[in-house]
């Protein structure tokens, strides 16, 4: 028989992160305080969205899903990691290892999908705002969502497909701290020549076309404001964008310089060190970008907390 039974690999190795043994316990507690802060910070903006009226608009609800994104994504790898730099031996799996590399692109593709969504509706806001009602409809904001959901669903499930026709037959080392795609396709003994057609055809698809969508999005809100500078005009455009911009220059500065910049020796630390900075810091700065930078936010936060809520036990 061929194909997937030919395959004597039931689990794999994961080197996890270059640190000296005697470091392991003080980097675990960190990666730990940086996990916590991630799920505490996106359930904080999650929950203040719901509860607050005032951010029940399309910007609020893109950044509500990209929150649970976020909270997700980190939860895909920080876990392993965490469990493995205790162990004695890292393994995952071949099963646990095609799922995490699935919700790895999953939730990847969701962000940068959503990213976009976020710049387009900045862009209507900044430069059509009477007539940003009407164009940002519920209907519109609700289909764009379900638009993101269903193109990262559709990617990451042909190449976690395309993955599970592989053989894996002898080496089952990983030099990572995650199943990460490309260093399974190195592993292989099958001919990979497909998977590597398909990555390189959706490769423009998720990050190329909605980075270029971006910066032409906010080129063309710059042009705006700068046909009618004031200092109030600048001042909001800051106000509104600037916790939008700095999200997607910490997740596309690293998703770029990992993927499309990749180093002459191709240092396996190099990897690993720009896999943790969209995997795991850009998930926790998140919420304090968002937070920290947008007047919105702070003003939903001083409601929700000062908001005195009448206890009873309702005997």
């Amino acid at each position: 028989m061929t194909g997937r039974n030919q395959s004597i690999i039931s689990e794999f190795l994961l080197l996890g992160l270059p640190i000296q043994p005697e470091h392991k316990n003080l980097f675990y507690a960190l990666f730990l305080a940086m996990y916590l802060t991630t799920i505490l910070g996106n359930f904080l903006i999650i929950i203040l969205i719901r509860l607050d009226s005032h951010l029940h608009t399309p910007m609020y609800l893109f950044l509500s899903n990209l929150s649970f994104s976020d909270l997700c994504f980190s939860s895909v790898t920080m876990p392993k990691l965490l469990q493995n730099m205790q162990s004695q031996v890292p393994s995952i799996p071949y099963a646990g290892c095609l799922t995490q590399m699935y919700f790895f692109l999953f939730f990847a593709d969701l962000e940068s999908f959503l990213l976009v969504a976020m710049a387009y509706d900045r862009y209507v806001a900044i430069c059509f705002p009477l007539h940003y009602p009407t164009i940002m409809s519920p209907k519109l904001s609700l289909s764009l969502v379900m638009l993101c959901w269903v193109l990262t669903t559709f990617h990451a499930l042909i190449h976690s497909l395309l993955m599970a026709r592989l053989c894996f037959c002898a080496e089952n080392v990983i030099p990572h701290f995650f199943c990460d795609m490309s260093a399974l396709l190195k592993l292989s003994c099958s001919d990979t020549h497909v998977n590597e057609l398909v990555i390189l055809i959706t490769a423009g698809l998720i990050l190329v076309i909605p980075f270029v969508l971006i910066v032409v999005s906010y080129g063309l809100i710059v042009s705006s404001i700068l046909k009618v500078p004031s200092a109030g005009g600048i001042q909001k455009a800051f106000s509104t964008c600037g916790s939008h911009l700095s999200v997607v220059s910490l997740f596309y500065g690293t998703v770029i310089g990992l993927y499309l910049c990749p180093s002459a020796n191709n240092s396996t630390v190099k990897d690993t060190v720009m896999a943790l900075m969209y995997t795991v810091v850009t998930p926790m700065l998140n919420p304090f970008i968002y937070s920290l930078r947008n007047r919105d936010m702070k003003g939903a936060m001083g409601r929700i907390f000062k908001k005195k809520i009448p206890f009873s036990l309702g005997w």
